[in-house]
C-alpha cells in the first residue's frame, strides 16, 4: 500500500479520481478485511486527536507564585507579621491567593480548549468491512475504510467521496461558510484547491445535512484537517495581556525601589543618631508602603465588575484581563457571517422576464398580473423543499427560504399556491447540471414544470432568451456579490411521462432571476464607523466568495475609497513571502477563502507590525488564531465549543456592534485602573518623600511605623475600588488605541507622580516645621495632613481633565462615602483615648485642626490647577 494521498501534496486525494484513490489505498468495493483493518490500526493509531501532556494541576498552581509582584507581596506579608501587623499579613496573603486562583483558572482554560476539540469526534461510524455494512467505534477507523454517510451524521474521518446522492455537508466549523456544500464524487480538482472548494471531499467533524454518500478514509486522527488545526492550536503561543505585562514590569521596579528605600532611610536615620530599632522598623514600614499591595486586588475586582457590566452589552468574559485588553486593540479581525451580517439569506433584487427589476410592492399573483410574471411568483413560492418548523417559521435551505419570503412580499403565499398547484413530479438538484425542476398541476387542466438553478445552466435551456442582455444583467448582479438564481418554465398538456432532464429541461421560457445575499446587520455600519473614529482598524476574514465579502464590506463602510488592496484571497496569501505577507497585513481590509493556517499567520503578521489584535470567530478553524491573538472573541450563538474554549470572551448575540460596546467599556475600565495606579503610587511617594527628606532638612522622623501602616491601610484599598466605578471620560471613543507596549507611566503619569508626590511630602514637612516652631502637636498634625491629602488627591483625579466640580461631588457615591468614612476614622484615631494609646496621637486644638485641614487641601487644589492647564493646552503630556 502506498502513502495516504492527503499526505502527498503533489497528488492529494481531491486531485485524483475515486478509482485511483481506492487503488492506492488498497481498498476494495467490499471494504477492508478485518485482519487488514487491524494491521492498519496498529500502524496509523486510533482515529482520535492526540491528547497533549499538559502541566499537572499542582505545577500550574505553584507557577502562580513565580511572579515578581507576588514574591514581593509575600515578603511584605512576612515583614508585616514580624513587626506585629497581623492584619496586614492576612490581607496581603488573601490578595496573593486571589491572584493565584485567577492565574490558575486562566491556564486551566487553555487546557480545556484541546479537550473540547477532541470531543468533536463522532463516537461511531458506519463502514463496509468484509462486504458487510456495520457500525464500529469511530476511533477504530483506518485509512482505506469505506464509510457510509447519511443526513444527520458527523463525518468520522477525512473522506474522498466515491458516491454522492444529493449529498450536502455543513462545513462551517472548518471553513466558516454559512451554506451547506453540495458534494460531487466524480469531480477531480487541482492540487491547490482551497479547503472550502473541495467538493469531492468530506472532512472529519463536519455534519451531513442532506442526502447520502460513501467515501474512503484518506486521513484519520491527527492526519485529518481538524487534526492539523489541533497541532496549530498546540503550537499557538498564548500571550500575556498588556495589563499583565505592565504589572510585571512595575512589580520588578518596585521591588528594587523598596530595597533602596530601606537602605537609605535606615542609613540616614543612623547618621542623625536615631535609635537603630526605630529606624529599622521605619525603613521596613516604608518598604511595605512602597508596595501597592492593594493594586492586584483592585485590578481584579475592577475587571470583575467590568465583566458584570459587559453582560449587559451581550458580552460574556471568560478571562478577566480581557476586559481591559479589548480597549487597547488596534485591529479587530472579524468573521462576516452572523457577525457583520444577519446570518440569513435575503433576496435583494428580483428581475422579471423582461430583464427589468421588479419592485417589492408589485404583486405577482394577482388576477391582473401577466402570465410570465405570475409563473415567476409561483416558482419562488413552490419550487423548493421549504417546510414549517414547530414554531411556525420557515425551515429549510436558507436560500430557498429567502425565495419563499420574497414571494410572500409579492402576495404569493406558499401554502395557498401549493394547494392550487400540487407537485406531481420533480427532478432533484444535481451539481453537474446546476438545476432542479418541479412539476405542478395547473387549475383548469394541464401541467407546468418550474426549473430553478444557476444562471448559466438555466439560460442554456431557454432558446428564446436574449442571451447578451441577460448576461449583462447577470454580470452586474454578480459584481455586487449577490448569489444569482435563474427561473424558467414550460407548459405541458399532459404530465411528462419521462421525468428526465433531457426531456423536461428543454425548450423553456425564461422567467427571471433572483439575487440573494446575507444582508448586513442594521447596526454594523455604525459600529464600523465608531471603530474608525476610535482609531481601530476592522478587518474581515471569511471563507466566503471574494465578491460577496467585498460587497458586504462596502455596504458597511469597512472598505472605503482609496483602499490599495481591498480584498485578498487565501490562495493569494499562501503564495506570498513572509515580508510581502507582513506588508499586506497593514493594508488589506478583506480576506476571503482563508484557510486556518492563513488566519493564524495573519494574526502573527499583524503582531509583528506592533498591532494588538482581537480575533473573532465561531468555527474550529478559528481556534488557533483566537488563542494566538491578544484577545480571542468567540460567537455565543453559532460558535463551536472549541472556539469558545480558546477565546477570552464570548459574544452572546454574535454581533460586531457588541464588540464596539465592549471596547468602550474596556477603555473605561483601563482608565479607572490607571487612576488608581496614579493615586496609590503618588500617595506612596508622598509618604516616602516625607520620611526620606526629613533627616536631610534637620527634622526628626516625622512618622512612626504604625502611622505609615495605618495610612497605607485606610487609603489604598477602598478609595481604589471607588475609583474603579468612575464613569467613562467624554472622549473615551475619540482617542486612538493605547500602543500595546505603552508604559503605565505614560501620558504624564510619571510627571504627576513626581511633582504631586513631592508636593505632598513638602506639605507634610512644612506642617512639621511650622508645628514644631509653634509648639503644636506636630507628629499628629503631620500624620493627619498626610492622610487627608491623599483623600483630596483621590477626589481630584476622578477625571484626567474634567473638573471635580463639573462631575459633581456625589456622582460617585461610593468614593464620597469612602472619603467621608475614612476621614471619620482618622479623626477617631486623633481624638479617642483608646486609639491615642495605640497610635501615640494627641487631640488637636481647634487652631491645630484648622491649620491641618487647610494644609490638607493644597494637593487637591494643585491637581485641579494641573487639569485646568491641560484643558487650556498650557501643558501637554506625551
Amino acid at each position: 500500500m502506498t502513502a495516504v494521498p492527503e499526505t502527498d501534496p503533489a497528488r492529494p486525494a481531491h486531485g485524483m479520481p475515486p478509482e485511483e484513490v481506492l487503488r492506492r489505498l488498497g481498498a476494495a468495493e467490499g471494504g477492508l478485511a478485518e485482519a487488514e483493518a487491524a494491521r492498519r490500526l496498529a500502524r496509523h493509531g486510533p482515529n482520535r486527536l492526540r491528547a497533549s501532556r499538559g502541566r499537572s494541576l499542582v505545577r500550574m498552581a505553584l507557577d502562580q507564585f513565580r511572579d515578581a509582584m507576588i514574591l514581593l507581596l509575600l515578603v511584605a506579608a512576612v515583614v508585616s507579621g514580624l513587626i506585629g501587623e497581623a492584619r496586614d499579613t492576612v490581607v496581603i496573603l488573601v490578595i496573593v491567593c486571589l491572584n493565584a486562583v485567577v492565574g490558575f483558572v486562566q491556564e486551566y482554560r487553555a487546557e480545556r480548549a484541546m479537550e473540547a476539540l477532541r470531543a468533536m469526534a463522532a463516537p461511531e461510524a458506519t463502514v463496509v468491512r468484509g462486504g458487510v455494512l456495520r457500525r464500529i467505534p469511530a476511533a477504530d477507523l483506518v485509512p482505506g475504510d469505506l464509510v457510509a454517510l447519511e443526513a444527520g451524521q458527523v463525518v468520522p474521518a477525512d473522506l474522498r467521496l466515491v458516491e454522492a446522492a444529493a449529498l450536502q455537508v455543513d462545513e462551517s466549523p472548518l471553513t466558516g461558510e454559512s451554506q451547506p456544500v453540495e458534494k460531487a464524487a466524480e469531480v477531480v480538482l487541482p492540487a491547490g484547491t482551497p479547503l472550502g472548494d473541495r467538493v469531492n471531499m468530506a472532512f472529519k467533524g463536519t455534519r451531513v445535512t442532506h442526502g447520502r454518500g460513501r467515501g474512503v478514509a484518506v486521513a484519520t486522527g491527527m492526519a485529518t484537517q481538524v487534526g492539523h488545526i489541533a497541532r496549530l492550536l498546540e503550537g499557538a503561543e498564548e500571550l500575556r495581556t498588556p495589563l499583565q505585562k505592565r504589572l510585571v514590569r512595575v512589580g520588578r521596579n518596585l521591588a528594587a525601589a523598596a530595597l533602596v528605600i530601606c537602605a537609605v532611610v535606615f542609613a540616614a536615620g543612623l547618621w542623625r543618631g536615631e535609635e537603630p530599632v526605630l529606624m529599622f522598623l521605619t525603613a521596613v514600614s516604608l518598604a511595605v508602603a512602597a508596595v501597592p499591595e492593594a493594586l492586584p486586588a483592585v485590578v481584579t475586582i475592577s475587571l470583575a465588575l467590568g465583566a458584570r457590566q459587559m453582560v449587559r452589552r451581550h458580552v460574556l468574559i471568560r478571562r478577566l484581563p480581557a476586559v481591559e485588553t479589548l480597549g487597547s486593540v488596534t485591529t479587530i479581525c472579524t468573521d462576516k457571517t452572523g457577525t457583520l451580517t444577519q446570518n440569513r439569506m435575503h433576496v435583494e433584487r428580483l428581475v422579471g422576464p423582461d430583464l427589468r427589476e421588479i419592485p417589492a410592492d408589485r404583486p405577482l399573483c394577482g388576477p391582473d398580473t401577466p402570465e410570465a410574471a405570475r409563473w415567476l411568483g409561483l416558482a419562488l413560492a413552490v419550487s423548493n423543499d421549504v417546510g414549517v418548523d414547530e414554531a411556525g417559521g420557515l425551515a429549510g435551505d436558507p436560500t430557498e427560504t429567502a425565495l419563499v419570503e420574497r414571494a410572500a412580499v409579492h402576495g404569493c403565499r406558499k401554502a395557498d399556491l401549493e394547494a392550487l398547484h400540487p407537485r406531481v413530479g420533480e427532478i432533484p438538484f444535481d451539481s453537474q447540471r446546476q438545476a432542479m425542476t418541479t412539476v405542478h398541476a395547473v387549475p383548469g387542466g394541464g401541467f407546468l414544470s418550474l426549473t430553478k438553478g444557476g444562471f448559466e445552466a438555466v439560460a442554456a435551456m431557454c432558446p428564446g432568451l436574449d442571451r447578451a442582455a441577460a448576461d449583462g444583467v447577470h454580470r452586474a448582479l454578480a459584481a455586487e456579490g449577490l448569489r444569482v438564481l435563474a427561473f424558467a418554465c414550460r407548459r405541458w398538456a399532459e404530465r411528462p411521462a419521462d421525468l428526465s432532464p433531457g426531456v423536461v429541461e428543454q425548450g423553456l421560457e425564461f422567467l427571471g432571476m433572483a439575487a440573494a445575499l446575507d444582508p448586513p446587520r442594521p447596526e454594523a455600519a455604525d459600529a464600523v464607523a465608531r471603530c474608525h473614529e476610535a482609531g481601530i482598524r476592522p478587518v474581515m476574514i471569511t471563507g466566503d466568495h471574494p465578491l460577496t465579502a467585498l460587497s458586504i464590506a462596502r455596504r458597511i463602510g469597512l472598505v472605503r475609497g482609496g483602499a490599495t488592496h481591498a480584498v485578498v484571497t487565501g490562495a493569494e496569501l499562501a503564495a506570498r513571502s513572509e515580508a510581502e505577507f507582513e506588508a499586506l497585513a497593514g493594508e488589506v481590509q478583506v480576506y476571503a477563502r482563508v484557510a486556518p493556517e492563513e488566519k493564524l499567520r495573519l494574526v502573527a503578521a499583524l503582531q509583528r507590525r506592533g498591532e494588538a489584535v482581537a480575533m473573532t470567530g465561531d468555527g474550529v478553524n478559528d481556534a488557533p488564531a483566537l488563542k494566538q491573538a491578544e484577545i480571542g472573541v468567540a460567537m455565543g450563538k453559532v460558535g463551536t465549543d472549541v472556539a469558545k474554549e480558546a477565546a477570552d470572551m464570548i459574544l452572546l448575540d454574535d454581533n460586531f456592534a457588541s464588540i464596539v460596546g465592549a471596547v468602550e467599556e474596556g477603555r473605561r475600565i483601563y482608565d479607572n485602573i490607571r487612576k488608581f495606579f496614579k493615586y496609590t503610587l503618588t500617595s506612596n511617594a508622598g509618604e516616602i518623600w516625607t520620611v526620606f527628606l526629613a533627616p536631610f532638612l534637620g527634622l526628626p522622623v516625622p512618622l512612626l511605623p504604625v502611622h505609615i501602616l495605618w495610612v497605607n491601610l485606610i487609603t489604598d484599598g477602598l478609595p481604589g475600588l471607588a475609583l474603579g466605578l468612575e464613569r467613562a471620560e467624554p472622549d473615551v471613543m475619540r482617542r486612538p488605541p493605547r500602543p500595546p507596549g505603552e508604559s503605565l507611566f505614560a501620558g504624564g503619569l510619571w510627571q504627576h507622580l513626581l511633582v504631586v508626590g513631592l508636593l505632598m511630602g513638602g506639605v507634610c514637612l512644612t506642617t512639621q516645621a511650622l508645628a514644631i516652631r509653634q509648639g503644636w502637636h506636630w507628629q499628629t498634625m503631620v500624620f493627619t495632613v498626610l492622610c487627608l491629602s491623599q483623600f483630596g488627591h483621590a477626589l481630584a483625579i476622578r477625571s484626567d481633565r474634567a473638573s471635580f466640580f463639573s462631575w459633581g461631588p456625589f456622582s460617585n457615591r461610593f468614593l464620597a462615602a469612602t472619603v467621608a468614612g475614612s476621614t471619620a476614622l482618622q479623626l477617631l484615631v486623633v481624638y479617642l483615648p483608646f486609639f491615642q494609646g495605640l497610635f501615640r496621637t494627641r487631640a488637636l486644638t481647634p487652631v491645630e485642626l484648622g491649620v491641618t485641614l487647610a494644609l490638607s487641601t493644597v494637593v487637591f487644589l494643585a491637581v485641579e490647577a494641573e487639569k485646568a492647564a491641560l484643558r487650556r493646552g498650557w501643558i501637554r503630556y506625551r
